[in-house]
């Protein structure tokens, strides 16, 4: 005779088991999350009601390309969706390819493509840059199939990465006596100049943390001090200064004949910021390594260099993932501050906006919808730390 095979009590697991325990503990809990959970369903209502019968997000609809690319010649628009295509395409195959932490990357970039071909349908862009948006979502997942067949070797992906990064910059400046007319960078602006600035500084201030941070520790007196004067100066003053040099003195410094364009000095300006902090939390990381494991790899005969890259920074980077996703995060929503130099990133476009005449008083939607991109973009940078955190094990080995 067979056993009859019983469900768990749901008094002690599943979601009745959870709410007792976390919202219904007790009276005062119960009471409190009445409450509470009314006062939430009252504010949702009321927001609710806002977004759908009383905002203005023609507001939105109408100027989404200038929110998207700011003043970028509309004839040369192409080019940012074929950079974006690359990229798409690149992300897919690494998502493929290399799994895990990539592979939420490709889920939420394809997404956000597919949100914004959404509200491009709404607005009066052309069923054309529409089709473009969705098909750029759609060459994520075609990558991602292609790269689990392992279509592509992983070093090939990786110079593909390379060589993408140079590709992507002549596609967007142009290049003179070419059929790619040069656009001006004074030119580019919204969500594209934002994105750049924050994906040049992090991927340009990370390297130069970590050879700060290691300049910091050498047992050259020279090379330690440089390390640690540039650090704590550019600690020392805040990021606005730091624009204002790259903005207004540099160009004091360089000889007449060499001009360097706005977009460039900021980027210089945001990386050389980061990086000095980047350096403090690898310096963290660093000095979590037992001198045990230095003094072993030392004793095999290892030299200062293989020790530092396969000992040592393997453990230091993995231990300072968290810190140094959140100062990428802060990264992403000071590029707003390029602003004072006068550039036009995504909050600067928000505030041009608001100065027509049929966008007075839609301020909210505006602040609304920059608000929500900002809030996706750092959500998918969190939540790819996370997932990298898990996979490495970070905390728990």
């Amino acid at each position: 005779m067979t056993a009859e095979t019983l469900p768990p009590p749901s008094a002690s697991i599943g979601p009745v088991a959870w709410l007792r325990t976390n919202l219904f503990s007790g009276p005062v809990s119960s009471l409190m999350t009445v409450v509470i959970g009314g006062l939430l369903l009252a504010l949702a209502i009321a927001v609710g009601q806002w977004a759908v019968s009383e905002a203005r997000w023609d507001v939105v609809t109408r100027n989404l390309r200038l929110f998207l690319i700011g003043q970028y010649a509309a004839d040369q628009a192409w080019r940012i969706w074929l950079s974006l295509a690359i990229l798409s395409g690149l992300t897919g195959l690494s998502a493929g390819v290399f799994g895990r932490t990539s592979r939420a990357l490709a889920i939420a970039l394809s997404a956000f493509q597919a949100l914004i071909a959404g509200l491009m349908a709404l607005s009066p862009v052309g069923p054309l840059i529409v089709t473009g948006m969705v098909l750029n979502a759609a060459l994520v997942w075609a990558g991602l199939v292609a790269g689990m067949r392992r279509a592509v070797p992983r070093r090939g992906l990786v110079i593909a990465w390379l060589i993408s990064m140079p590709v992507t910059f002549l596609l967007l400046n142009g290049l003179p006596g070419t059929p790619l007319p040069t656009v001006s960078s004074n030119l580019w602006g919204g969500l594209l100049l934002t994105v750049l600035l924050a994906t040049v500084g992090i991927i340009l201030s990370f390297p130069l943390g970590v050879l700060l941070a290691l300049g910091r520790r050498s047992t050259l007196p020279a090379v330690r001090i440089l390390s640690t004067a540039y650090i704590e100066l550019i600690r020392g003053v805040p990021l606005v200064t730091i624009l204002f040099m790259a903005d207004i003195l540099l160009p004091f410094f360089l000889p007449g004949e060499i001009r360097i364009d706005r977009v460039t000095r900021a980027m210089g300006g945001i990386t050389l910021f980061s990086a000095a902090y980047v350096a403090e939390n690898v310096r963290g990381g660093l000095q979590a390594i037992p001198s045990g494991q230095i003094e072993a790899a030392q004793a095999l005969g290892l030299s200062t260099a293989r020790i530092n890259i396969h000992v040592v920074l393997p453990q230091a980077l993995r231990a300072v993932i968290p810190a140094n996703v959140g100062l990428f995060i802060s990264l992403l929503k000071d590029t707003t501050l390029v602003t004072i130099i006068g550039l036009m990133e995504l909050l600067g476009i928000g505030r041009a906006i608001l100065a027509q005449p049929e966008s007075l008083g839609a301020h909210l939607e505006v602040y609304v919808f920059v608000g929500a991109v900002f809030f996706v973009l750092c959500y998918a940078m969190s939540q790819a730390s996370y997932r990298l955190e898990h996979a490495l094990g970070v905390g728990t080995r």
